[in-house]
């Protein structure tokens, strides 16, 4: 059943959680086994959770000698092929003791814009969860290019989503809730619940104004809830250290009300 407030995360059935490249990459990768413990306490309460986890390149990097982030598609791919290898490494490592498998699922737009590869992304999904499998996804680096990107994991995990017809969906972020303004000015207040249809022209996340072309950061957040929402997705966006406050159902971050007529 959708979870209608923050609250209901608590006794959600299936959830789908989102964590950026700088919550779980480089020297933030020890954050991997404190958001592992969360998962495993809420899918030992029988919950079915999905992981989106972006990090392939970041964490490919340093594997390739590289100082910094390459600019040329072929070498993103090269160090998106073994980042991924090792990101999910990790977390498996992390999820052993718990005795939690983990199973990769990479996708691309055209899985889940043609409806027979959506259907198997989905009857694929489906069966993982029966399983008890915790699915890590992520885009397909390795192929994608820029014209078929999703154009950010925000995006990609509102689509996920609503393709496994998630209660709710969890974004993570550096922040521990969305402001009014840049969490830097000192005029900023934090959001506590947006409404379905509530106009949020003007505000400002991060330095994109919401009714401007948003290319990253709180912008991509705000775009990807309102889409999970108007679907009849409850969305909380918070920071990736309240993880556990997040899936226990504690008035932390902001919540994103979900439609009643998606």
């Amino acid at each position: 059943m959708t979870a209608r407030t923050r609250e209901e995360l608590a006794t959600a059935a299936r959830i789908v959680v989102k964590v950026g490249s700088s919550s779980i990459s480089g020297e933030s990768s020890w954050r991997i086994p404190l958001i592992v413990h969360a998962l495993q306490k809420a899918h030992g309460r029988g919950c079915e959770i999905v992981l989106v986890s972006s990090g392939a390149i970041a964490t490919g990097i340093p594997f390739l000698n590289l100082e910094a982030r390459p600019t040329d598609l072929a070498t993103q791919q090269a160090a998106a092929a073994v980042g991924q290898n090792i990101l999910v490494y990790r977390y498996q490592e992390a999820l052993r003791p718990f005795g939690i498998v983990a199973g990769q699922v990479l996708l691309t737009t055209g899985d889940l814009e043609t409806p027979t590869s959506r259907s198997n992304a989905r009857r694929a999904m489906e069966r993982l969860l029966g399983l008890r499998i915790l699915p890590i996804v992520n885009e397909n680096d390795t192929v994608a290019t820029q014209e078929i990107r999703f154009g950010d994991n925000d995006r990609l995990a509102a689509l996920v989503a609503q393709l496994v017809q998630a209660d709710a969906l969890v974004l993570l972020s550096d922040v521990e809730a969305l402001y009014t303004k840049p969490p830097t000015d000192p005029d900023a207040e934090p959001l506590d619940v947006i409404g379905a249809d509530e106009d949020l022209t003007g505000l400002e996340f991060g330095a994109t104004v919401v009714n401007s072309v948003g290319t990253g950061g709180a912008a991509t957040k705000v775009s990807a809830a309102r889409l999970a929402a108007a679907s009849g997705i409850g969305v909380l966006v918070t920071g990736a250290d309240l993880i556990d406050r997040a899936l226990s159902g504690e008035h932390i971050g902001t919540w994103f009300v979900p439609a009643t007529a998606p």
